[in-house]
């Protein structure tokens, strides 16, 4: 049985969400290499020193091996927080640009600090139902790079 592919195609909306949560990715990814680096660093934290008068390597290897990882792991770590950095000011500065100040936090309490609907509308003492409505015309005033939203 041959099953026929039809292409997935994203809606503007669906584009300017996936943009908007590019940045709670890089949060999560400069975590997630914070976390493996203190998870490298406590190991060899750990590891005891061997004094049982037997004969053994100098362990030179191990070093090297450990500080060549911490050194990529630490690169990487720059790198993302540097993405994270311009990710968030393109964002911020994309929402900053929406002429109603609802909509304005709404995406930003949504997309930035990353607030559950009804978190959002107890902030702003609105109900969830119209903090939606907020939602989608701020979704429809964003405007998001166009190279991002020509990708399907």
């Amino acid at each position: 049985m041959l099953v026929e592919m039809v292409p997935i195609v994203k809606t503007e909306n669906e584009k300017k969400k996936e943009y908007l949560w590019k940045y709670q990715d890089s949060v999560r990814r400069v975590a997630r290499i914070e976390a493996e680096l203190a998870e490298i660093r406590s190991m060899k934290a750990g590891t005891a020193i061997n004094y049982d008068g037997m004969p053994s390597g100098s362990g030179q290897s191990d070093l090297s091996d450990y500080a060549a990882e911490l050194d990529k792991l630490e690169r990487e770590l720059i790198s993302e927080r540097y993405n994270r950095i311009k990710l968030y000011q393109d964002i911020a500065m994309r929402i900053k640009r929406l002429k109603s100040r609802n909509e304005n936090d709404v995406l930003f309490y949504r997309y930035i600090r990353k607030l559950d609907w009804w978190e959002i509308a107890e902030k702003m003492h609105y109900s969830e139902r119209w903090i939606y409505k907020i939602h989608g015309k701020a979704l429809a005033h964003l405007e998001i790079p166009k190279e991002f939203s020509e990708v399907q």
